[in-house]
């Protein structure tokens, strides 16, 4: 089976679990309230169902469009807009004759549910898996580091020996950490054996997203070619697969990060570049000119397997319930943290639809990976739907606050026109971030060429 398939079913199972769950947040509580539910569908069913199956007062069906599901709510103004049934007499059974505070639960019920299910997933894959850590001695060769932290005190082969004074072991986390929360210093042992205490700016998480820098932190490993893209500038250089590259316009290449170090911050796009590398023992100078996103067409491969050592921590099933839960916690602070990136120009041009979050699964099938990434996705769709957005839950929240505050219930028609507003809203959301994805494969098809 391709790759393509393997992730797109993981992918199609993903959202097909959290659709469901999330769905599912709606319709329980609306039937404890008595609250008649038409419909309950995985998939939009335009025109028409894959399946359908009427089961008491509720249709359950599977829709051909895998945006999303829905639960259609009897006295609901949602995006099936059914003006018709909300002209006749209110109904007992109806959402929008029932108290406010039903109402209120009824829809913070699938957010609910997102937000539960990630940490039960957590806890169970703490419980299963353990989690993984590394000692400053497990990185043979000490961290690559970005020119945004060479600038601020950090030197090539450095190893992290505490942040914020807390001995350090979760290499995966570093990156993300400095992005995200708040550290102020992080000490480090030199290569020669020396120690530094250096402190972190405050707006060091905003320089590392404009300089592209995210990855501030990465083990180094010596490094060969694997494999030549054809039709590539690499292989119309001459590169071959067992290559080693030692140098960059004469500057020395040892690691990996070594050679994306000198790409970024010496080379533009455009520019011809001599590689020297080493074939059989004897060196070998290649020329060789970029794309616009200064890749050449290789492959390139870790030579030395003991790079970095990962060491396993298991923990008892009351013991995962605490680190599961932390987990959990700290996925969602720091979900809500990336938004400060996302609403700026670049971060904008960053954003993904359906293609970016099926390369986010691995390329084999991998249950560990599976619902890792099925929690996150559960907390990301828990998260945005909780943005003030008519069609959103959390539109739909905003105005039963309003409303429980005021006193006053907002109009039939003004609910109506705020859908319409908040549909267009998440239309043009899809179509961007999916046209975002469609313009970087167009780009990449383009750059093979």
């Amino acid at each position: 089976m391709s790759v393509f398939f393997i992730k797109a079913a993981q992918l199609l199972l993903s959202l097909s679990i959290l659709v469901v769950l999330h769905e599912l947040g709606h319709f329980i509580p609306a039937k404890l309230f008595k609250t008649r539910v038409e419909k309950f569908y995985l998939f939009f069913d335009v025109k028409f169902s894959l399946f359908k199956k009427k089961i008491g007062e509720t249709v359950y069906g599977i829709g051909w469009l895998p945006l999303g599901g829905y639960v259609k709510i009897a006295g609901m103004i949602d995006e099936s807009m059914d003006t018709e049934q909300m002209a006749k007499e209110p109904q007992p059974w109806e959402f929008r004759t029932k108290p406010a505070w039903q109402r209120l639960i009824i829809m913070l019920g699938g957010v609910t549910v997102n937000f539960i299910l990630a940490f039960v997933i957590y806890i169970f894959i703490v419980f299963i898996y353990g989690t993984s850590y590394s000692l400053k001695e497990d990185i043979k060769y000490g961290f690559g580091v970005t020119k945004t932290m060479e600038d601020i005190g950090f030197k090539q082969g450095d190893r992290i020996i505490s942040v914020d004074g807390i001995p350090y072991e979760e290499i995966a986390s570093v990156n993300s950490n400095l992005m995200f929360r708040t550290i102020k210093s992080i000490k480090v042992e030199r290569e020669d054996g020396s120690t530094s205490d250096i402190a972190i700016p405050e707006n060091i998480g905003t320089r590392l997203f404009e300089n592209g820098d995210t990855n501030a932190f990465e083990a180094r490993s010596p490094f060969i070619i694997d494999s030549i893209v054809p039709k590539r500038p690499a292989e119309k250089a001459g590169l071959l697969k067992g290559d080693k590259i030692i140098a960059i316009n004469d500057i020395n290449v040892t690691y990996q990060t070594d050679y994306n170090y000198v790409i970024k911050n010496h080379v533009n796009p455009g520019d011809k570049i001599k590689l020297t590398v080493q074939r059989n023992l004897n060196n070998k100078d290649l020329f060789v000119t970029p794309d616009d996103n200064l890749l050449i067409g290789m492959v390139m491969r870790k030579s030395d397997d003991d790079y970095l050592k990962l060491r396993d921590r298991t923990y008892s099933f009351s013991e995962s319930i605490g680190k599961g839960l932390s987990l959990g916690y700290w996925t969602i602070v720091d979900y809500f943290a990336q938004f400060k990136y996302i609403f700026t120009k670049k971060g904008a041009s960053q954003l993904g639809g359906f293609a970016a979050i099926g390369k986010m699964f691995p390329s084999s099938w991998n249950w560990a990976a599976f619902w890792s990434l099925t929690a996150f996705l559960s907390i990301m769709l828990g998260v945005l739907n909780l943005l003030p957005i008519p069609a959103l839950d959390g539109g739909h929240v905003m105005f039963l606050l309003y409303e429980m505050i005021s006193g006053r219930k907002p109009g039939d028609k003004f609910m109506e026109y705020a859908q319409m507003v908040g549909f267009f809203i998440l239309i043009g959301l899809v179509l961007f971030a999916n046209g975002n994805d469609l313009y970087k494969a167009i780009t990449e098809w383009l750059n093979s060429k």
